[in-house]
């Protein structure tokens, strides 16, 4: 047990039926119906395989897409695909969650073998707006219908979804209140490595946060730095032009309309506030990248510009690497600039290459970011990839996440 919670060292799995909640979440691409970044898939990987070589009848369960990214929204039939390129072994698929076919086929396992049933959000209690606006306990989650269906036939239950950790849905809080239940190996890497960001980080810690989800920036800042485990915040993407407009820097009517467009004014309070108190730890842009033609650059003082601002510039880029260069520990949540276009890609590609060329350890975390890491062959470079963005950014504003209470609980329950 590591804090408060059973790992996989903790059960005998021999023949026993196990129910395996993964987040194998990941972007895809409609035109060619194929998966565009694999990274969450391959980090469950050890937990399926160990599972499996221990003889357990495995039944994998995962979302993929959803209402909040419908784009997204497909059946995990390629996953399976994957799934059986990188362990070499058949994996069964059934297009089905929890229905009388489902049941059946789990009951029909053998030990070793792995099926793995079709997209949980396919059931409405699984989808998030069913989360926010029904607002169930555990308690509650236990008597949905997919837990209620699926936990009489299975003996233990295994969470290695640490990216959907911030999540309060059925599959994630219910089954740990009807089974036994354990953290998979990735759930515990994540665990253990946040931790220590945590309580200890190497110092300096600095943040590179940037991206267009200034959400769960804001909701992260004031703790890490009234907790002192960020020295400096490296701000970049939307964030830093909020930040920008709080310091009374007029950025051009484009950008602000699109954190308009996106409601984001309310930030701009926010990060009034954290001026106030934390002034000498924001480090914002000297300069910006805009697209007009190709890609321009403008100082700061140079502002406001009439182009839509897309990327920092290359004196940011310079002054970012000198402070990262300081750093024992950098943390990255968010891309600088909108990496997937050509011309304002220079501050991602630039900074993700010269932060994993460091001594410093390097994690970085978040669908954005890890998707830029793998489009620049990066991924192996860092320290660690962390699979959750809405996870690790909870944990870091001292959250305890559902799941792991509910994982604790369990514990308690079935010693």
């Amino acid at each position: 047990m590591k804090y408060g919670i059973n790992t996989l060292d903790d059960f005998e799995f021999y023949r026993k039926t196990v129910l395996c909640r993964l987040d194998l979440n990941s972007p895809y691409n409609r035109e060619d119906n194929k998966l565009r970044d694999v990274t969450r898939i391959e980090a469950a990987i050890p937990t399926i395989r160990e599972l499996s070589d221990k003889g357990a009848k495995m039944v994998l369960i995962s979302h993929q897409g959803g209402d909040l990214e419908y784009q997204n929204f497909i059946s995990t039939e390629l996953h399976s695909k994957v799934i059986s390129s990188m362990l070499g072994k058949e994996i069964k698929f059934l297009d089905d969650v929890c229905g009388p076919e489902a049941r059946r086929k789990i009951k029909d396992l053998r030990e070793g073998d792995i099926l793995l049933l079709d997209n949980v959000r396919y059931m409405a209690e699984e989808m998030t707006i069913f989360e926010t606006k029904l607002k169930l306990t555990p308690e509650e989650q236990a008597k949905t219908i997919v837990v209620s269906k699926l936990s009489p036939i299975a003996d233990i239950y295994v969470c290695d979804a640490f990216a959907a950790a911030h999540r309060s849905q059925p599959t994630l809080v219910g089954f740990e209140e009807l089974l036994p239940s354990a953290m998979g190996r990735l759930f515990e890497k994540e665990y253990s490595i946040l931790s220590k960001i945590m309580t200890s980080p190497g110092k300096p810690c600095i943040f590179l946060l940037g991206g267009a989800k200034i959400e769960d920036a804001f909701l992260m800042m004031p703790q890490v730095l009234k907790k002192g485990v960020a020295d400096r915040i490296l701000c970049a993407g939307l964030l830093a032009q909020v930040f920008m407009l709080a310091s009374g820097i007029d950025i051009g009517a484009p950008s602000k309309e699109l954190i308009y467009k996106k409601k984001l004014e309310p930030y701009i309070s926010k990060a009034e506030d954290i001026l106030s108190n934390y002034r000498d730890k924001i480090i914002m842009p000297v300069d910006y990248a805009y697209v007009d033609g190709g890609r321009v650059e403008i100082d700061t003082t140079s502002l406001p510009t009439k182009n839509l601002i897309s990327d920092i510039g290359t004196k940011t880029i310079s002054a970012y690497k000198g402070e990262t260069l300081k750093a024992k520990t950098v943390l990255v949540n968010g891309p600088p600039g909108i990496f997937e276009e050509p011309d304002s890609e220079l501050g991602t590609k630039e900074l993700l290459s010269y932060i994993t060329s460091t001594d410093s350890f390097s994690v970085i975390g978040g669908g954005d970011s890890v998707a830029a890491a793998s489009k620049y062959k990066l991924n192996k470079k860092f320290s660690y990839v962390c699979t959750g963005g809405g996870a690790m950014v909870r944990f870091l504003s001292g959250e305890e996440l559902p799941v792991v209470k509910a994982l604790k609980k369990s514990a308690e329950k079935f010693k």
